[in-house]
C-alpha cells in the first residue's frame, strides 16, 4: 500500500470511529432535543436528528424520495473524492489530507443515514438568539477539508492540482 493510501486509510478510520463514537454517546446518554450548556451564550450539546442534508435541506421531502436521494448523492460524492485522491501524487499530503477529511465525514454521515435514516447532530453553536444549525464531527471534518481544499485551489494559481502525474 502506498504512503498516500496509508494516510487516507488511517484518517478515514479515525474520523469514522470518532464520529460514530460521539454520536453513539449522545444517542445513549441524552434525550432527543435535550441540551447541555457547555459555554454560556455560545455552545451547547443539543441532541437533534437531521432528516435532510446540510442545514436541513430536503428535510421536508417525502422519505421515499429523500433517503434514497441523499444516499445516492453521498455515494456519488464519495466516488468523486476517491477519483480525485487517485490522481494526486503521494507527496501532495496537504490536498490528500483535505480530501480525506471530506471523505471521512461523508462516510460518517452516510453510515448514519444507512443505520438510522437520518443524521445525529449535537454540536450547537449560537450567540444570543442566533443559532447555527446543529452539526456533528463528520460535518466538522467536511468543513475543515473543504476549507483546506479551497486554500490549495486558490494557491495553485490556475494549475490543476488534480492533473494526473
Amino acid at each position: 500500500m502506498s504512503t498516500k493510501w496509508k494516510l487516507v486509510t488511517g484518517w478515514v478510520i479515525s474520523i469514522i470511529v470518532l464520529d460514530q463514537l460521539t454520536k453513539m454517546i449522545v444517542d445513549r446518554n441524552m434525550p432527543l432535543h435535550g441540551s447541555i450548556p457547555i459555554i454560556d451564550d455560545f455552545f451547547n450539546l443539543t441532541y437533534v436528528r437531521n432528516t435532510g442534508a446540510a442545514f436541513g435541506m430536503f428535510s421536508g421531502s417525502h422519505e421515499a424520495f429523500r433517503l434514497p436521494f441523499l444516499i445516492l448523492v453521498s455515494v456519488v460524492a464519495i466516488g468523486f473524492i476517491l477519483t480525485m485522491l487517485r490522481r494526486l501524487r503521494d507527496q501532495e499530503t496537504g490536498m490528500i489530507t483535505a480530501l480525506t477529511f471530506i471523505l471521512g465525514g461523508a462516510l460518517g454521515n452516510l453510515i448514519d443515514r444507512l443505520l438510522h435514516g437520518e443524521v445525529i447532530d449535537f454540536l450547537d453553536v449560537y450567540w444570543s438568539n442566533y443559532h447555527w444549525p446543529a452539526f456533528n464531527l463528520a460535518d466538522s471534518f467536511i468543513t475543515i477539508g473543504v476549507t483546506i481544499t479551497l486554500y490549495f485551489l486558490l494557491k495553485s494559481k490556475g494549475e490543476d492540482p488534480f492533473a494526473a502525474a
